[in-house]
């Protein structure tokens, strides 16, 4: 089996993450993906974040009704910070006979030559890469590379966070399990 790994914050997982995630699932050679929940990712503040038991709640919610969808929290029981040259070689080890490939923006891809040991990755792992809107693709590392025209919605998870905050609406941005469990839980207010 073949399975795109899509890492994130997910902080909120909102609509955006979930229109890349089904279209890759869908629309390419991969068996199914993975949304892995990341609980601090080394290029970003972690201040902001909401604790990432709740925050893969908050996926496996999203999700729970698409079969070729799946929350992971592999990264739980990994060291901090997490680093995907790591959590790669640990999914190598816990499942042998599966087929792991990266997926991630333009933007991402932009900034692979900072990942640690990213000449292993780019060896080893293919990469699905949306394109994000004024990240053009110039050089590929050497890695095995697949361009994908995914639908794009221009939403992220800081301005959902501070429209929750202010009370605005969110509706249609996230879904509305999702929605429902922030509410209930009075996160990001």
């Amino acid at each position: 089996m073949r399975i795109g790994l899509y890492f994130g914050s997910f902080n909120p997982i909102h609509t955006g993450h979930l229109i890349i995630a089904n279209y890759v699932a869908y629309n390419t050679d991969l068996d199914k993906v993975w949304l892995v929940v990341s609980p601090h990712n080394p290029l970003k503040p972690q201040s902001a974040l909401l604790n990432e038991h709740d925050r893969f709640h908050l996926v496996e919610l999203a999700i729970k009704d698409e079969p070729r969808l799946r929350a992971s929290n592999i990264e739980f029981s990994l060291p901090r910070p997490s680093y995907t040259v790591d959590t790669l070689a640990y999914l190598g080890e816990k499942f042998p006979t599966q087929e792991f490939a990266i997926i991630m923006g333009s933007d991402s891809f932009q900034n692979l030559s900072r990942w640690k040991n990213y000449e292993h990755i780019v060896r080893h792992y293919p990469i699905y890469v949306y394109k994000r809107p004024g990240h053009e693709i110039t050089e590929t590392y050497g890695a095995k590379v697949e361009i994908l025209d995914a639908p794009m919605l221009d939403i992220s998870a800081t301005d959902i966070r501070k429209w929750i905050k202010q009370g605005k609406s969110v509706r249609y941005m996230v879904p509305d399990s999702v929605i429902t469990y922030i509410h209930e839980n009075n996160y990001f207010k």
